[in-house]
């Protein structure tokens, strides 16, 4: 059983890649019976397997130190390699999809297969192929500038996340100052900020452009996969603004009371208690033990899915120097491996990431044992999302490994936390639809939009005289809006289910995790809604649908005694 330190990282050979592509797709082409049409597509399973491992292996540990100078070359060789390969890949697909076995693969590996081909194919073009090299080179330039921060702190030396932790510190004073300091560093690469947004929007809508479109974002849509389309989402977005919006508000306004100040200032918003918020009693491996004994008792599977993450060492958990900053999970599909990486800070956040991220990581596992193809280890992101965020819900009975006494503490910050982050996650869609439709916008005129659109759905939010702030710049600290275009949306849509499944594990906990079981397993295997009704949750695109998913939360916090906490 080789840990993530003994993974053997070696740069594929692409010449390699190549020639085995154009033999699958010439046996396609000339396939006399099925069977060799399904040999190939196994055979692209593989290929894609092996290659995605270490593009996986390469972009984690480059991302754990970004001054490796060695990973940080094959990120760029990825970076450039991949997009280069858009006429091996098109060329692939155009045989699959000319088959005269299309019926064959449908009946074989589900309808889902060619229709993924299709989408795909639709969003790429050799005529792209320099613009996504380019694209790929500016987000990583703004991801290292933002990992570059380093501010000293009361003796502290302090990157973004470091920071994030003291906005949760019960001195106010304390919370204005590392908001500010936070602020200050965003200001002093202000130009640089503008600059690379600027230059990522216009690059976008020229690709966009040259596969015959207005703008971006139609073809934003297709590079996401998106099974919905952009007047479902404003739809969506209107509901939030009329149903959470003003219950949020009313939540912002007793926090003030709670913590006893006049009105909240944004460095206020995440501290929810006059003697502090929760934190977890303990550092990283007091978490990973409380971790490890809270999976072994929610299930079995989620019991040998986290032992084998502690003893194969698949996560690198704590903030250090020159660490990229956030968190995420990625998977090594021929190690049969999935990988978290976060920034804990101490607070509780730091429980959140890992119940959020196991949470991809676990469905990732299940998917691997039930799924033949690549292809299907992961669904749109929309309902990954659905994995992550329920899973922090599940593991909810089990806080008090983590929080002691404090665990209702948590648990009412939790669920306040996710009710309040769904008007700023539709927030941010607004404000890239709005971007990209306008993309000669100045860098203020954007910031402009920003502003406007807090007030829509920040009514509450109030600088407290930062002029950089108050001018709209908040959004360029959220790595999303510059690397990964259209996909905050899913956060929200997937709080949606997650919601649902809160609701549902309190009425029946075991018919709930056996549609989650089931949800994860499916992989990407089905269509968005499909899934959704594979799992019995509704869709978040109906009217009413808002109401109905954010009611059992609603209660729960409604049900916690407010003077216990």
């Amino acid at each position: 059983m080789q840990k993530f330190s003994e993974f053997k990282y070696e740069r594929p050979d692409l010449a390699a890649a190549r020639r085995t592509l154009s033999k699958l797709a010439k046996s396609v082409r000339r396939a006399k019976g099925f069977s060799e049409v399904e040999q190939a597509i196994f055979g692209y399973s593989k290929l894609q397997s092996a290659v995605t491992t270490q593009m996986s292996l390469a972009h984690a540990r480059h991302t754990i130190d970004i001054k490796d100078a060695f990973y940080d070359a094959e990120q760029k060789f990825f970076d450039r390699a991949l997009p280069l390969a858009t006429p091996w890949i098109l060329a692939w697909y155009r045989a699959l999809t000319k088959s005269r076995f299309t019926k064959e693969i449908d009946a074989r590996f589900g309808t889902q297969y060619l229709h993924n081909v299709r989408k795909e194919m639709s969003a790429m073009s050799p005529k792209l192929m320099l613009d996504m090299i380019r694209e790929n080179k500016l987000a990583r330039e703004y991801e290292k500038l933002l990992a570059s921060c380093k501010v000293d702190f009361h003796g502290e030396q302090l990157n973004l996340s470091g920071l994030r932790k003291y906005a949760q510190n019960p001195d106010r004073a304390l919370r204005r100052e590392a908001a500010e300091l936070t602020s200050g560093f965003l200001k002093s690469h202000e130009a640089e900020l503008d600059g690379l947004y600027d230059k990522l929007v216009k690059l976008r809508t020229r690709m966009g452009r040259k596969l015959g479109y207005k703008d971006y974002t139609p073809l934003g849509y297709l590079r996401m996969g998106r099974t919905f389309a952009p007047e479902e989402a404003a739809r969506f977005r209107e509901q939030v603004a009329s149903v959470l919006v003003p219950l949020c508000q009313k939540l912002y306004d007793e926090q003030a009371g709670r913590i006893g100040v006049d009105k909240l200032k944004v460095y206020d918003e995440a501290f929810q208690f006059p003697d502090g918020n929760a934190k977890p009693e303990g550092g990283k491996e007091f978490m990973l033990a409380a971790a490890q004994r809270m999976y072994r008792e929610l299930s079995s599977e989620t019991g040998r899915f986290f032992d084998d993450m502690v003893a194969r060492e698949l996560m690198d958990l704590e903030t250090k120097p020159n660490k990229r900053v956030g968190g995420y999970c990625t998977g090594f599909p021929d190690f049969g491996a999935a990988f978290i990486f976060s920034n804990f800070n101490g607070t509780s956040g730091d429980v959140d990431v890992l119940t959020h991220e196991a949470g991809h990581a676990f469905a990732a596992i299940q998917a691997g044992e039930t799924q033949e193809l690549v292809d299907y280890l992961t669904p749109g992101m929309e309902v990954a999302e659905i994995h992550s965020m329920s899973m922090e819900y599940f593991t909810h009975p089990w806080m008090e490994l983590f929080f002691g006494q404090k665990a209702e503490k948590y648990r009412y910050a939790h669920i306040l936390g996710s009710l309040v982050f769904v008007p700023y996650g539709v927030m941010v869609d607004e404000f890239q639809h709005i971007v990209y439709a306008n993309p000669d916008m100045s860098p203020a005129e954007r910031k402009a939009e920003w502003t406007k659109l807090e007030k829509k759905y920040l009514p509450q939010r109030d600088y407290d005289g930062d002029a950089f702030m108050e001018a709209g710049s908040f959004w360029q600290k959220q790595h999303h809006i510059y690397s990964l275009p259209f996909y905050y949306i899913d956060y929200t849509l997937a709080s949606m289910g997650a919601f649902e499944f809160f609701g549902r594990m309190t009425e029946n906990r075991e018919e709930a995790w056996k549609d989650y079981l089931a949800l994860c397993r499916a992989g990407g295997s089905l269509p968005y809604k499909d899934l959704l009704a594979l799992a019995h949750l509704s869709n978040p695109f109906e009217p009413g649908s808002v109401e109905r998913a954010a009611a059992p939360l609603v209660r729960a916090l409604e049900a916690i005694d407010r003077a216990a906490l």
